[in-house]
């Protein structure tokens, strides 16, 4: 017994070294206390999912009646079903073994170096000891950007009454009362209920703390004007968005000038605006009557500590029920929400990871001459394997051992072939075919892998714990229309960007508040409360 806890406790200093090594910082955007220091990819604590991130999807090929939908919608989302392939003809613009030779591509392996980063990492600036929730949430949402909404709100109100005739309820929204509407809506992020307006109900969902700092009645009617721009503009290339174009365009630029992101991000679509309690609990019927978004948000990420750096909104295309789904599908609009999300971090020596339906040797090829290194997880349902060697991406006769790995260059580029209870392909020039790496889980030891494998399973398993806990402090409130949808989703966004700088600041060691803590205090700062500690 005491050899087994030994053998156990070796595992996970061993892992926690190698963590390190990839310079991933201990949970920055995790709650206050003792599960503050978990490693999200190796999985120290009992109750953590996320170290299952590569195995998981290579044993769904086996078991997939055993895994909840979410984490079913994860590796469809990610892996994309990596691990399937059956033995046969590749995939549509790969290459034969002849083809592949005459294109440069070799199982001769040369070693791979990234040039050191050219960027610092962290915050841009140095908050006092003594700022606020508030203060951390208006490095993205300033005052002028209040203003704005002030004004644009009662325009709206005017140019509807001119239209459809007066509302004597109606006054004009102050900028007071602005910051007091979103910290209404903010708290249905930290206090969960069935509708924002059930704050002012007598039932369960009901919050009288701060339900006496406006009526329900002036709530409902700056909810009904409530607009950030109030005009269609005469022209512009994102008509669709252009409700909310210019709080994301701010929006983007503050978050550009407030952190620097590490070397290492990440490209994908989080399940950000799903509730995950839900999630798990509901049944197929209750998913299928679930309303589907109307659009697709993709963000860069910094994989050292969760802060997203760049979103990128697309409307979905068709009125079809499977609209978002066939948009989901196509690898052109992919590659080219990828070129958008990367297009300030050429020249850097940036490394990003990709998922599946990013991935691809020409979107690689093009970033390599722009300074930015890459490395992806392949699918052959997915993925456009244009230019890659077919031999690679089928499944041989012969059983592969667990941790064995095949690899092919060409240039920098390698591709890998690496077997974990399923095959997983991946496509990098970040990292050295040369340089092996370990997977180490508690119930099986270690798993020998390239060094790319180990890296991508590592941050890639990291966004992951980030998405799992702050899923749950997304703004709960769901309007109708998209645009507001894809506001209040920005919204949370930049809270929990927020509440990642207050952890790296001075302020933190002040008052060492939870992600809960700090949103139930932004909502009483933002509502002007005397008392604005949080409760306990």
């Amino acid at each position: 017994m005491a050899e087994c806890g030994r053998k156990a406790l070796s595992l996970l200093e061993a892992a926690r070294s190698r963590y390190e090594s990839l310079q991933i910082s201990d949970d920055v955007f995790g709650e206050s206390g003792d599960d503050s220091s978990d490693n999200p990819f190796y999985s120290t604590s009992g109750d953590s999912d996320s170290d299952n991130y590569i195995a998981e999807v290579g044993e769904e090929e086996h078991q997939p009646q055993h895994h909840h939908h979410h984490h079913q919608k994860r590796g469809d989302k990610e892996s994309g079903g990596a691990g399937g392939g059956n033995s046969g003809a590749g995939p549509p613009g790969t290459l034969s073994r002849s083809q592949a030779e005459d294109e440069g591509w070799t199982e001769a392996l040369q070693d791979v170096t990234v040039p050191p980063y050219k960027e610092t990492y962290g915050p841009a600036q140095k908050m006092s000891a003594t700022a606020t929730a508030l203060d951390f949430f208006q490095l993205f949402v300033p005052d002028n950007c209040i203003h704005n909404m002030v004004t644009q709100t009662n325009m709206y109100a005017k140019k509807f009454q001119e239209r459809f005739g007066s509302d004597e309820g109606w006054r004009p929204v102050t900028a007071q009362e602005m910051k007091a509407f979103l910290g209404f809506v903010t708290s249905t992020s930290v206090h969960r209920c069935e509708s924002v307006l059930s704050i002012w109900s007598s039932g369960f969902f009901s919050n009288r703390s701060i339900a006496l700092k406006m009526s329900q009645a002036r709530f409902e009617k700056i909810l009904k004007y409530f607009h950030i721009v109030a005009f269609r503009p005469s022209q512009g290339s994102n008509q669709g968005l252009y409700k909310i174009q210019p709080f994301l365009d701010s929006l983007q630029q503050s978050f550009s000038c407030t952190f620097r992101p590490s070397q290492t991000q990440v490209l994908h679509e989080p399940l950000i605006d799903e509730d995950p309690v839900f999630i798990t609990t509901c049944t197929e019927r209750e998913l299928r009557k679930r309303k589907k978004r109307k659009f697709s948000l993709w963000v860069r990420q910094c994989t050292s500590t969760g802060f997203i750096c760049q979103i990128s909104v697309h409307l979905k295309e068709g009125q079809g029920t499977d609209g978002l789904a066939t948009l989901k599908n196509k690898p052109q609009l992919h590659s080219l929400v990828a070129k958008q999300l990367c297009q300030n971090i050429s020249g850097k020596n940036t490394i990003i990871f990709t998922g599946p339906s990013i991935t691809s040797l020409s979107l690689f090829t093009e970033f390599s001459k722009q300074d930015i290194f890459c490395c992806g997880l392949l699918s052959t349902r997915k993925s456009d394997c244009t230019g890659l060697p077919q031999s690679m991406l089928v499944c041989g006769s012969t059983p592969a051992q667990r941790g064995q790995s095949r690899v092919m260059m060409k240039g920098t580029m390698s591709l890998i072939s690496w077997y974990n209870k399923g095959h997983f392909r991946f496509l990098t020039n970040a990292y050295s075919p040369t340089k092996q790496g370990l997977i180490i889980k508690r119930k099986s030891g270690e798993i020998p892998c390239p060094l790319a494998v180990e890296a991508f399973a590592a941050h890639l398993s990291y966004i992951c714990k980030y998405d799992d806990k702050y899923s749950k402090y997304f703004i709960f409130h769901k309007p109708n229309k998209t645009w507001q949808q894809v506001f209040w989703l920005s919204i949370s966004i930049a809270i929990n960007n927020a509440y990642i700088l207050y952890k790296m600041s001075d302020a933190y060691t002040v008052k060492r508040y939870s992600r809960a803590q700090f949103g139930e205090r932004l909502v009483r700062e933002l509502l002007d409360l005397d008392d604005c500690s949080p409760t306990q």
